[in-house]
C-alpha cells in the first residue's frame, strides 16, 4: 500500500511545492485548506489525525512575513505558530506517525552569530529584536520535535525531525509590497516604479547580507531528509541537535540583490537606500555541510530562481 502523506500549508509556498514534488512520488496525499481545518484548534487538527491516519507529516504550515510584519505583529507571529505546530506534532504522535518534518527558518540563530551559522549555535546569544517573536516559535518547534523523541523515539520508533532553511523566495511567494520577504516585496515595488517611472526607496543601508534558497530546493532537500534511514540520520545529528541547515551556500548583498532584480525586471530607474529604516541582521549565512555531505545539494541559481519568481509575480497580477 502507499503511504499516506499529510503536508500541512499546501497552498503555501513551501507547501506546494512539496506537493508538486511529491505528486510524482508513490504516495497518497492528504491535504486541507484552512476552511476544512483550523491548525490553531487542537481539537480539530486531533480529530483530523486520528481518522486520517498518516503515516508522514510534512509541517509547512505557519504565519511568515518580513521585517515589518515581524515588528508589527508579533503577538500574532508567536501566538499561530505555536499554536498550529504544537497540535500538529502532538497530534501525530497520537495518531501513530513514525516520521514527521517540522519547517523552521534561520532567523533561529542567535543576532551576532559567527558566520556561517552552524546547527549548534541555536540558543547561544540574543536574538534578532524585529523578528524574536517568530524565532521563538520555530525554536520551540525544534525542541518540540527532539523532546518527543527522547521521550518516545525508542519505544515507539519516532523520528520527527526538523530543518531550517535560508531566506526562501519563488513561485507561490507572497508580493505584499510591506508584509512579505525581501525578495517578493522587492520584485513588487520594482515592477511598479518600472510601471509608474518612479524612484526606488530600498530599506535600510543596502550593506546587508543575505543568503537565498529557491523554493524548490527546499522541497527537494526536505524530502530528501525524510527518505534518510534513521541509521544515518542518527548518525548526523544528536537528541540535542537534531535539525538540519539548508543554504544555498553564498550570500549576497541587499544592494546587489536589488542590481540583479532591477535587471530581471528593467527597471533602470534611480534606486535609493534609507538607512533610518531597519533590516535586521547584518549578515545571514548558514552551514548547511552536514545536509550536503548526506548527498543534497542545491540546484537553482539567484538569476534563475529571480527569473522564475518575477514570472510567478507577473502571472498573479494578470488575474
Amino acid at each position: 500500500m502507499k503511504s499516506k502523506v499529510y503536508i500541512a500549508g499546501h497552498n503555501g509556498m513551501v507547501g506546494s511545492s512539496i506537493f508538486r514534488q511529491l505528486k510524482n512520488e508513490p504516495v497518497n496525499i492528504i491535504t486541507r485548506a484552512h476552511s476544512e481545518l483550523d491548525l490553531t484548534d487542537q481539537a480539530q487538527v486531533l480529530e483530523f489525525f486520528k481518522k486520517e491516519m498518516p503515516s508522514e507529516v510534512y509541517i509547512a504550515a505557519g504565519k511568515v512575513g518580513g521585517i515589518y510584519a515581524n515588528s508589527s505583529f508579533p503577538a500574532d507571529f508567536i501566538y499561530e505558530n505555536i499554536m498550529i505546530q504544537t497540535n500538529i506534532i502532538h497530534a501525530a504522535f497520537e495518531s501513530g506517525v513514525k516520521k514527521l518534518l517540522f519547517i523552521g527558518s534561520s532567523s533561529i540563530y542567535p543576532k551576532l552569530s559567527d558566520q556561517p551559522m552552524k546547527e549548534d549555535y541555536l540558543m547561544t546569544g540574543s536574538l534578532e529584536p524585529s523578528n524574536e517573536a517568530y524565532s521563538i516559535a520555530k525554536i520551540a518547534g525544534i525542541k518540540m520535535c527532539e523532546s518527543y523523541n527522547k521521550q518516545y523515539g525508542k519505544e515507539y520508533g519516532l523520528s520527527f525531525r526538523s530543518i531550517m532553511p535560508t531566506n526562501l523566495y519563488g513561485i507561490g511567494d507572497n508580493y505584499h509590497s510591506k508584509n512579505s520577504h525581501v525578495i517578493p516585496s522587492l520584485i513588487k515595488r520594482v515592477h511598479e516604479a518600472k510601471i509608474k517611472n518612479e524612484t526606488l526607496t530600498v530599506w535600510g543601508s543596502g550593506d546587508a547580507k543575505r543568503e537565498f534558497l529557491f523554493v524548490d530546493d527546499l522541497a527537494s532537500a526536505s524530502i530528501f531528509i525524510m527518505k534518510i534511514e534513521n541509521s544515518v540520520y542518527e548518525k548526523v545529528v544528536d537528541l540535542n541537535c537534531s535539525h538540519l541547515n539548508a543554504g544555498y551556500g553564498e550570500d549576497i548583498s541587499i544592494k546587489n540583490l536589488v542590481s540583479c532584480i532591477t535587471s530581471v525586471v528593467g527597471y533602470t530607474g534611480e534606486v535609493k537606500y534609507d538607512s533610518s529604516l531597519p533590516e535586521g541582521m547584518n549578515r545571514k549565512l548558514l552551514d548547511s555541510q552536514k545536509l550536503n555531505k548526506l548527498g543534497w545539494m542545491p540546484k537553482i541559481n539567484l538569476i534563475d530562481g529571480l527569473e522564475l519568481t518575477y514570472k510567478d509575480y507577473l502571472k498573479k497580477i494578470d488575474l
